[in-house]
């Protein structure tokens, strides 16, 4: 949970401690919010009658003849179980959240930065954009949010408004509007961004070390750590301009498409290498060319004391965005898909699972759509997993297509040094004005704020946003080589950031063109709508296909010759027109694959393409344990001859293998300890089988020693922004310096006079963990398990924190439980190892596998529930399932949803 929850809305219920001391009154209280899901409810604008039949678990299942009233009862519907959570996330968006909380530091900061973005500017222009279809879409879905709110007071709406009414004025909520759904775009977009934190992080790490060899052994290549891309050589490379692949891949009805533009081996429009290991994009853009050279020319310029303040503030001016999404180590999801030849059904079988924050609410709302007669002015039958306060399905399936997205990771932001001179900025040799606009926030029960917003050619001025202006206060001359200016004021340094998410896009109109979607062109064509966030699109048909399409708005960038690096993986220097973007890729030149010869496809946030996929979609990835993983499950049961059931796959998303202890483990028995108090960890590793399980001990100690492990490497040379998280870039990282007993970050800086090796680190890692272990849980290793350690401690999105007081908290709050799993293991339930806690911080947002013979049998899981409601029987009646690894049955066919049904609601014009 980001710190702006904590701080915004913890003080702002300080006062209302009596308001839930009483359990009987606050049930009473939340019951007042519950909606009504049986009987008959009028929607004005509605054509005819829509029923919502729900399932054991609540789950709205909406029929009606046309697609404007689907849409507009399922705004009705998401207002019923979630309006809070809507209403909270467009205060968030529009850049509002102090008009809901009040004078808070921290949501005053968050509004400050998005209004600094502009979101909700961005969403407007989208409104005009979009399709017809789609706006008609979005206006039915507003109406259906407004026919619910309408004659509801904020207390009927949901209990949260009860409790913040006690401390600020709670005024009846806004109408629902078109924009508001556009808006929450951005905000996922924000937080499924790409290698955002590694380009500041690539920066101060060498204002730190300086020296560039050691920044590259903290970012290594994606091929260092051996793990499979996506795609396969065969898959990138087509083997002529047809657009066929080479080497036998793609040898379904499609064939396995090329990455360059009309069929050449190229990812740019020059035609150059398919991989995308030499260059990329309309100028050739090289991926390392100059590395070597601008790491040279960056002595002495990063390690200026200003320009290292000047990138911490930055990071801190954008950590004040609350977190709606996921952020941080273990944003990043599994899917796969398998064909047909390898299935006891015989048809594709499709698997995903998205690793986001996991609070209450979860993320994730689930529903069907189904027209009752399914034609071109309805032409909607789907069902899957969806965001309250936006119309449609996400993830799914229709009759015939499932579909399954992980983050592709895409290199789609990139930071600009500029230099200000009042409100003018260079270009070349020129000074030209700033764009500027004024925006007020208004703060409820305090005065308003009024900002300036100034932007230049890349983006908004985020150096702007800091009240102390560190960051525009940079001295930066060193950074670049530009020609001396003698008198002639050169001004200020500013960052500025450009994103694509801050152009307007049609990711609204993809959406529903996934909703609808039949085959691999109906795929591609919604991809190429799908421009923020960048995900891999893994798909299967019910005519028997499987496939992988890259989407998104990827930039372009020249190869300069100079200091900085030209390929994103650095800020740049916006005074030199040489660095702007100078381009997207075109749709028809992104990856994508149908029916490889392997007979699956896994697309686990990995590299899509050999050779790390090359500049034009990213420099950095996550390093591929989980997708290797799940190729190894795979292969191996395909080798056995055993076909594939739902049941198998179910059981893959909760494999608890653990690729660090394959790594570790071996090497830590090596270490002689003595053989007493020490030693009885250690001892637990001999007979470990690598599994993260709730209920072991052995990974609970070695869960230790790894956080001592990292602790006792890096924390003695980092900023402690990046003290390690213990993710899979960490993992990479110390897989390439096991074999180097005298690497450099072995040695502990603290001490004075003494260079320690490898296994004295090790060796201090083991012990140091045996102390925790004793301390946390026992002296004796027999009561030691993961899931002592290893908690789930869903947070309300509001009144969750720790600054909350504990009867609100224990209300809103589900119970903590022990869970299995961890960091980049396929079951990612990953945690901070940096935080000093073990406490799970994301994972498995929801599971989904879909058996295109029988879409009945299909199984899926939320990590709470379907409401939003704490009183509500379905607000949390999913999460004892999700944490033993368990689905439920998703009925999908008329037949068993009406034989699922156990609550029908009538909705009449």
């Amino acid at each position: 949970m980001s710190r702006l929850r904590k701080l915004a809305i913890g003080t702002a219920v300080v006062v209302v401690l009596a308001l839930a001391a009483v359990t009987t009154f606050g049930w009473a209280i939340g019951r007042r919010a519950l909606p009504s899901t049986s009987g008959e409810a009028q929607i004005e604008g509605l054509t005819a009658d829509v029923r919502v039949l729900r399932d054991g678990q609540g789950v709205p299942h909406i029929y009606a003849d046309q697609a404007t009233d689907l849409f507009r009862a399922q705004g009705y519907v998401h207002a019923q179980d979630r309006f809070f959570e809507m209403d909270f996330r467009r205060h968030v968006t529009a850049g509002r959240l102090a008009e809901l909380v009040g004078e808070q530091d921290s949501a005053i900061a968050a509004d400050k930065l998005i209004r600094t973005f502009g979101w909700r500017q961005v969403a407007e222009r989208e409104l005009d954009l979009v399709s017809p279809a789609t706006q008609e879409y979005l206006r039915a879905y507003a109406d259906g949010v407004n026919a619910y709110l309408a004659d509801r007071s904020p207390s009927e709406l949901g209990v949260e408004y009860t409790v913040l009414g006690a401390s600020v004025n709670v005024e009846d909520p806004e109408p629902w509007d078109p924009v508001d759904s556009l808006a929450w775009l951005k905000a996922m977009a924000w937080d499924l961004r790409s290698n955002y934190n590694e380009e500041l992080d690539r920066a101060l790490a060498y204002s730190t070390l300086e020296d560039p060899s050691q920044v590259a052994q903290l970012f290594p290549d994606y091929g260092t750590a051996g793990n499979r891309p996506i795609l396969t050589e065969s898959a990138a490379q087509p083997a002529n301009g047809s657009g066929e692949s080479a080497g036998g891949e793609g040898t379904g009805s499609e064939g396995t498409e090329g990455t360059g533009s009309e069929g050449t081996e190229g990812t740019g429009s020059e035609g150059t290498d398919g991989a995308g290991t030499e260059s990329a994009g309309a100028e050739g853009t090289a991926g390392d060319a100059g590395t070597e050279e601008t790491s040279n020319d960056l002595d002495g310029a990063l390690l200026d004391k200003d320009l290292r303040e000047a990138l911490s503030a930055t990071q801190e001016a954008l950590a004040a965005v609350p977190e709606q999404i996921a952020r941080g180590e273990g944003t990043g999801s599994n899917s796969w898909v398998v064909s047909g030849q390898y299935t006891e059904s015989g048809q594709p079988i499709l698997a995903n699972d998205p690793h986001l924050s996991l609070q209450a609410p979860g993320i994730w709302h689930q529903v069907g759509l189904h027209c009752n007669t399914v034609s071109t002015d309805c032409p909607f039958d789907t069902a899957g997993f969806g965001f309250s306060g936006f119309p449609g399905v996400v993830i799914g399936h229709n009759a015939d297509l499932a579909w399954g997205l992980t983050n592709m990771g895409a290199d789609v932001t990139d930071f600009f040094i500029e230099r200000v001179r009042g409100d003018t900025y260079k270009r070349g040799d020129q000074w030209i004005d700033l764009e500027t606009r004024e925006e007020t926030i208004r703060v409820n029960g305090g005065s308003p704020v009024d900002v300036t917003v100034r932007s230049t050619v890349h983006g908004p001025l985020i150096s702007d946003v800091l009240d102390d202006e560190k960051a525009g206060a940079a001295t930066m001359d060193a950074l670049v080589q530009s020609p001396t200016e003698e008198g002639t004021e050169l001004g200020d340094y500013a960052i500025s950031l450009q994103w694509t998410a801050l152009e307007p896009g049609r990711t609204a109109d993809a959406v529903f063109a996934f909703d609808t979607a039949r085959n691999a062109e109906d795929i591609r064509r919604a991809a190429a709508m799908f421009d923020v966030p960048a995900q891999n699109i893994v798909y299967a048909t019910k005519d028997g296909h499987i496939g992988y399409q890259a989407p998104g708005r990827i930039p372009l960038r020249a190869q300069v010759p100079g200091p900085v690096s030209s390929d994103g993986a650095w800020p740049r220097p916006g005074w030199d027109p040489r660095y702007d973007w100078t381009g997207y890729v075109k749709p028809e030149q992104m990856p994508r694959a149908q029916d490889p010869s392997e007979g699956f496809i896994v697309a686990s946030n990995q590299a899509v393409l050999p050779g790390g996929s090359g500049p034009y979609l990213a420099r950095d990835w996550d390093y591929g344990f989980r997708s290797q993983r799940i190729r190894t499950l795979l292969t191996e049961q395909i080798d056995s001859g055993r076909l594939f059931t739902t049941d198998d796959m179910s059981a893959i998303q909760n494999d608890d293998w653990s690729a660090f202890a394959d790594l570790l483990v071996g090497v830590l028995l090596e270490i002689e300890l003595p053989d007493d108090y020490d030693s009885d960890g250690q001892r637990l590793l001999r007979d470990w089988d690598h599994t993260m399980d709730e209920d072991s001990a052995a990974a609970a100690y070695f869960a230790a020693v790894w956080q001592n492990l990292l602790r006792a490497t890096f924390q003695d040379e980092l900023p402690e922004s990046m003290w390690p998280e213990g993710g899979d870039r960490w993992l990479a990282v110390v897989q390439g310096m096991l074999n180097d007993e005298n690497n450099v970050f072995w040695d502990d800086k603290t001490t004075v006079s003494v260079r320690e090796s490898r296994d004295e680190i090790l060796t201090q890692a083991l012990k140091s963990a045996r102390q925790d272990m004793t301390v946390q849980l026992s002296k004796d290793p027999g009561d030691w398990s993961w899931g002592m350690l290893h908690q789930l401690e869903l947070e309300h999105l509001a009144l969750g924190g720790k600054g909350v007081p504990t009867p609100v908290r224990t209300y809103m709050n589900p119970a903590s439980q022990g869970v299995s799993g961890g960091a980049s293991i396929v079951n990612a339930t990953s945690w901070d190892a940096a935080s000093g806690s073990f406490n799970v911080t994301a994972g498995p947002s929801m599971r989904m596998v879909v058996d295109m013979a029988d879409l009945d049998a299909s199984t899926w899981v939320t990590v709470t529930g379907v409401s939003g409601h704490p009183a509500s029987n379905h607000y949390d009646d999913q999460l004892d399932e999700w944490a033993d690894g368990e689905t439920f049955a998703w009925p999908f066919t008329r037949e068993a949803v009406e034989a699922a049904v156990e609550d029908e609601l009538t909705l009449r014009p």
